[in-house]
């Protein structure tokens, strides 16, 4: 077990850096920073998700991604360390696929809504996106596992059909865009 934090502050990353967890210094707005804390902020809001009104299955499926995201914030933090991988995306995809066999097909766009926890799903999803792409940016100077950018690839897509199953479950249902809604003048 790590060490435990008696004292919150420590006055190191005054200067704009931070400590990774190999003991190197970068700045605070570095690339892998800026990475691990976005999965952080998808933690947190999944963290959102599970507090709003969601059934017990969903609840357990999240507070799982959640400790996978912190494993996955830890790869980021230890450059060369290595927390998630391939069995971890296919476990995502079955779950994926095991919610969307009772959907309906997909035929037009959906907009965030569809109750609060629907909604609050539609953000840690979009913040899954950004993760995923600042992964991506990462990579262009650094190594970054392949497994890590699938996973949060995937962790998009369940994230996206939780949506569609968190509005039919509230009650409120999808929210479809209308693409007719304008009218010519």
């Amino acid at each position: 077990m790590g060490n435990r934090l008696s004292k919150i502050y420590t006055r190191t990353g005054d200067d704009g850096t931070t400590g990774l967890g190999d003991g190197s210094r970068v700045a605070k707005d570095s690339a892998r920073v800026t990475a691990y804390g976005t999965v952080d902020e998808l933690n947190s809001q999944i963290g959102v998700v599970i507090a709003s009104d969601t059934a017990e299955d969903i609840r357990e499926l999240l507070l799982g991604v959640q400790h996978q995201l912190f494993d996955l914030g830890g790869e980021l933090c230890i450059p060369g360390h290595s927390a998630i991988h391939e069995a971890d995306v296919e476990r995502l995809e079955q779950t994926l696929d095991r919610f969307n066999a009772d959907l309906p097909p997909l035929k037009d766009f959906i907009l965030p809504g569809g109750g609060l926890a629907a909604a609050h799903c539609h953000v840690a999803r979009t913040v899954c996106r950004r993760a995923e792409r600042e992964l991506v940016t990462l990579s262009h100077h650094d190594a970054v596992r392949p497994e890590a950018i699938r996973y949060l690839n995937r962790l998009s897509d369940l994230l996206f059909v939780l949506c569609r199953v968190l509005a039919r479950a509230s009650g409120h249902g999808e929210v479809l865009w209308n693409h007719a809604r304008r009218t010519s003048s």
